[in-house]
């Protein structure tokens, strides 16, 4: 004798039942699995604009780098940097030959305001580490001319210009040095003169890291 298939109202209930959540959890793995995954490990950093820009790594590296939450934090008010020149070919002013202090006409770049253009003196902002760079040009000028930049009135990097049988040559130096908030620097003629001009001298510094 051939028996009939059951409807499903005759099968068992907690077969229906199970077979049901089984089919149903299914579903939810194949559609939200993915997403859940990608939310795991494709987290978009995450960067707040201001004064202190917080940045939030989703993969940080397995060697804790002074934070364990793998957060990096930097100033968004820490961006300084000046950049001068001499544009003209004066010769020093009274000012000048006074105080030896070498002047600038020209600010190319002037981040933070922190380079007084009236005296060509950079006053830092805070204690940090500053990269310094110049260029000081003499013109038909047969003496030796020594150029110092100078750390609160103590020259720290020095630089020569003396062949005698060109027209123009340049005094070029940089360096690292650590300043303290307030801190002034600028350039001096330790010895020398610039009779004739020092146009297209440069002069130039940026903070490289905060102490």
């Amino acid at each position: 004798m051939h028996r009939l298939p059951l409807p499903c109202s005759s099968l068992p209930r907690p077969i229906i039942t199970l077979n049901y959540a089984l089919f149903l959890g299914l579903i939810l793995i194949l559609q939200w699995g993915p997403l859940g995954a990608r939310a795991q490990n494709d987290t978009e950093p995450i960067v707040l604009e201001g004064k202190c820009l917080v940045v939030c790594d989703s993969t940080p590296s397995s060697e804790p780098s002074g934070n364990a939450l793998g957060m990096s934090v930097r100033s968004g008010a820490g961006r300084v940097a000046f950049s001068a020149v001499r544009n003209t070919n004066h010769e020093p002013s009274e000012m000048s030959n006074r105080t030896m202090t070498i002047y600038f006409d020209q600010i190319l770049v002037n981040v933070g305001s922190h380079f007084d253009p009236a005296r060509s003196i950079f006053v830092a902002p805070r204690k940090g580490v500053f990269s310094f760079c110049f260029h000081v040009v003499k013109v038909y000028n047969r003496q030796t001319i020594q150029v110092s930049l100078v750390l609160n009135g103590h020259p720290v990097i020095s630089a020569f210009a003396g062949d005698q049988d060109v027209t123009r040559e340049a005094a070029t130096n940089a360096g690292l040095v650590t300043m303290e908030r307030g801190d002034k620097a600028y350039l001096k003629l330790e010895r020398g003169n610039l009779m004739g001009g020092w146009k297209y001298s440069t002069f130039s510094g940026f903070l490289v890291f905060p102490l």
